[in-house]
């Protein structure tokens, strides 16, 4: 009985792959644009308002995503991994629309709450992560499993709660430039006038 349901498991995990193939290219060619290296499973996650999305290149969304772009759009940078039960919610069901019940909505016009979520290149979501509406992630951070992200973070950053905040910094302000050195062109480094600056302005949790 142990090998046949080892069969059946095999089986039915080798169905989901190819269906992911097939939903993953069409997916694909639905959004606002999508890299190279993108990895999906739309065969267990919710994608609403596809043409919002904008992928750059080696990018790993694991099962069980949610991603509700509707009005507003969602980026996301290069070298992002994502671990299963993302949410990205980029606004909410108007409650100002006087004359309409909030259950049928009144999506003729832009509610105020949406707005763009931004998650630069090289971060890392853990499990079970919520992101809400006009956030940015900066390059290189780290998330928390279980963190409910409201507002937004600096490169580098190490976040997590409910609300998420800001737990510390990845590296030093050394080990940054360091490792913007080895990794990005001059163009694209932060400069140690910005490093401090970002630092400065969003202290860590104490």
């Amino acid at each position: 009985m142990k090998n046949i349901g080892k069969v059946i498991t095999l089986f039915a995990n080798i169905i989901e792959y190819i269906w992911d193939k097939i939903l993953s290219y069409g997916y694909k060619q639905q959004m606002g644009s999508c890299g190279k290296n993108v990895m999906l499973k739309p065969s267990t996650s919710i994608f609403k308002g596809i043409e919002n999305l904008y992928i750059s290149q080696d990018v790993r969304i694991a099962r069980y995503a949610v991603i509700y772009s509707t009005k507003a759009k969602v980026y996301i940078g290069s070298k992002v991994g994502i671990a299963p039960y993302l949410k990205i919610i980029t606004g909410n069901h108007r409650t100002d629309a006087v004359g309409h019940f909030m259950f049928d909505g009144n999506v003729s016009k832009k509610n105020d709450n949406d707005k763009d979520v931004i998650i630069e290149g090289d971060a890392w979501f853990g499990i079970n992560v919520t992101v809400l509406s006009g956030v940015h992630i900066g390059r290189g951070s780290v998330i928390a499993a279980g963190s409910v992200i409201n507002r937004s973070f600096p490169p580098y950053s190490i976040i997590g709660g409910v609300p998420a905040k800001l737990l510390k910094y990845r590296f030093s302000v050394d080990e940054i430039l360091k490792h913007e050195e080895m990794l990005y062109p001059s163009s694209q480094r932060y400069t140690i006038a910005e490093i401090r600056e970002f630092m400065k302005e969003y202290q860590p949790l104490k």
